[in-house]
């Protein structure tokens, strides 16, 4: 693989993870604030959902920016997406929340990307693989 396409697999998980863990710092300052929010969407078991998105925005996201165990995690993340788009952005009658809902498509596509062409050299994947057997 060239240098290129590793730095670039390297900023397109960067760019991908920044969002969630932007938003799960913000859900992990605001605990209340936020499983508020999830309560008041009717998603089931909101305290529950909280703990969720902070493993999902912060614990998963900080593994695929690592690039640990990318395609698994990979295709954790582009579930998680898209059940938040399904919970949280599927009232189409505003136009944010339709933008919100194709965003989150589309990030999906992202992450299925990443589970279909890994992470690249610069990852502890690749170290991983790299790793001489112990006899």
């Amino acid at each position: 693989m060239s240098t290129n396409q590793s730095y670039t697999l390297l900023l397109g998980r960067a760019l991908l993870v920044a969002l969630f863990l932007y938003s799960g710092i913000g859900k992990l300052m605001a605990p209340g604030a936020t499983i508020s929010y999830i309560a008041a969407s009717g998603a089931p078991f909101p305290t529950l959902a909280y703990g969720i998105a902070l493993i999902a925005e912060l614990g998963l996201a900080t593994a695929l920016l690592l690039g640990y165990r990318v395609r698994p995690v990979a295709l954790l993340m582009a579930a998680f997406t898209l059940l938040t788009a399904l919970l949280f952005h599927t009232h189409f009658g505003d136009k944010g929340q339709t933008i919100n809902f194709l965003k989150n498509l589309a990030i999906c596509g992202g992450f299925l990307q990443i589970a279909v062409f890994g992470a690249g050299d610069f990852s502890l994947d690749h170290l991983r693989l790299r790793r001489p057997a112990l006899s």
